[in-house]
Formats: structure tokens, C-alpha cells, sequence
């Protein structure tokens, strides 16, 4: 029989967990990790004066540059990737941070995904689910961190130089700022460890005394603050 066991520690993990592997997903995707100088057409603006040109960004494996004006579309800028193929990412130590985050991710998606569960199930094989998952969440965050030290040392490939200037060069961005992904992947980090220890804490608030008292009178759903 399962028994439903909902307690307010347990569902911020989950909550968390669930945040964390979103937010990781979205900057592994997203252009924005470099932010070029805004590059003008030329050619003047009229009445109140030309309104700032978009910036280039470029990302991992993606890149949004100017719309040059050869496809019918009203956006000024277009977005999407500019490796066809893993071989064909701008720099080796890129390759290795897409491959470290990539690993990462899926452990978070996959802890994201159990941990929705775990209000019914709490253990597998006499093993917490709790405490596996804070372990493979402390796993995906150390592969996170290997890809963010990794990715600036790109920044002096030739892709990175096009958009940030002739000074960029590893761990110097040159011309160019980093973008909300490059922060967001740094927060969603610096969350998955927070996740890994709270597993701990959703483990004891699951496995208390007082849970037990309310396993043992019958009750299927059990919640607690």
C-alpha cells in the first residue's frame, strides 16, 4: 500500500529539484553566454535619432546575429544553431563543457523526475531515495563545474574572436559581456549542491517518528509542516 507522505521540507527539495534542472536545461540552450558589441548598419536614423542595434550573442552551440535582411521576417535579430553537428563546435573545450553540462543535466532531470515520486515512494532496495538522489545531485554539480571552468577557456577560438574582438583570449572575453545563461548555469550550480544537502534534510522529515505514528494508525496521506 502506499502512503502518501507530504511533508514541507520534502516539497521544497522536490520544488527544487525540479527548478534546478529547468534552469540548468534552458542556459545549456540557450545564445545568450557571450554578448557582442552591437554592430550598426550605418546610414542615419531619423527624427528622435536610430535606436540601438541589437547585440550579437553567441552560445555554446548557438548564436543570434543580425537579420541581414535576406529573409522575410519583421525580427532584427535571428537565432539558432550555428553547429550542425557536435564536431562542428567552435572550440575543443567548448565540445567538453557541452559534454560535462549535457551529463549534468540529465542527472537533474532525472533526479527531478524520481523526486516527484517520492512522496509515495521513499526507499528502493532498503536505499533511501532521498539520500540517492542528494548523492546524483552532488555528482551532476561537480560534472557542472568541470563545464563552467572548461567554457572560458574558449574564448579564444575563432567564433569567440569574431564576436568579442581581437583580445579575446581564454578566460578574457575581450569586447564581448557575459549573458544571463553563463549566470543562471552558475546559480543553478551553486542550487544543485544546496538540493543535495537538503535531500538529507527531506530524508529525516520523512523517516520521523511522527511519520511513523501516522503510518502505523492507518493513515494513507500524511502531511506535514
Amino acid at each position: 500500500m502506499c502512503h502518501v507522505i507530504v511533508t514541507c521540507r520534502s516539497m521544497l527539495w522536490t520544488l527544487l529539484s525540479i527548478v534546478v534542472a529547468f534552469a540548468e536545461l534552458i542556459a545549456f540552450m540557450s545564445a545568450d553566454w557571450l554578448i557582442g558589441k552591437a554592430k550598426s548598419r550605418g546610414g542615419g536614423g531619423g527624427g528622435a535619432g536610430p535606436a540601438e542595434p541589437p547585440h550579437p550573442t553567441l552560445g555554446i552551440y548557438a548564436r543570434c546575429i543580425r537579420n541581414p535582411g535576406v529573409q522575410q521576417v519583421q525580427r532584427e535579430t535571428l537565432c539558432g544553431p550555428y553547429a550542425e553537428s557536435f564536431g562542428e563546435i567552435a572550440s575543443g573545450f567548448w565540445q567538453a563543457t557541452a559534454i560535462f553540462l549535457a551529463v549534468g543535466i540529465f542527472i537533474l532531470c532525472t533526479v527531478a523526475l524520481v523526486s516527484v515520486f517520492t512522496m509515495c515512494v521513499q526507499s528502493i532496495m532498503k536505499k533511501s531515495i532521498f539520500n540517492v538522489c542528494g548523492l546524483l545531485q552532488g555528482i551532476a554539480g561537480l560534472f557542472l563545474i568541470l563545464g563552467l571552468i572548461l567554457y572560458p577557456a574558449g574564448w579564444g577560438c575563432q567564433k569567440a574572436v569574431g564576436y568579442c574582438g581581437p583580445y579575446a583570449s581564454a578566460y578574457k572575453p575581450g569586447d564581448c559581456s557575459l549573458g544571463w545563461a553563463f549566470y543562471t548555469a552558475i546559480g543553478g550550480t551553486v542550487l544543485t549542491f544546496i538540493c543535495a544537502v537538503f535531500s538529507a534534510q527531506a530524508e529525516i522529515a520523512t523517516s520521523s517518528d511522527k511519520v511513523q505514528e501516522e503510518i502505523e494508525e492507518g493513515k494513507n496521506l500524511i502531511c506535514l509542516l
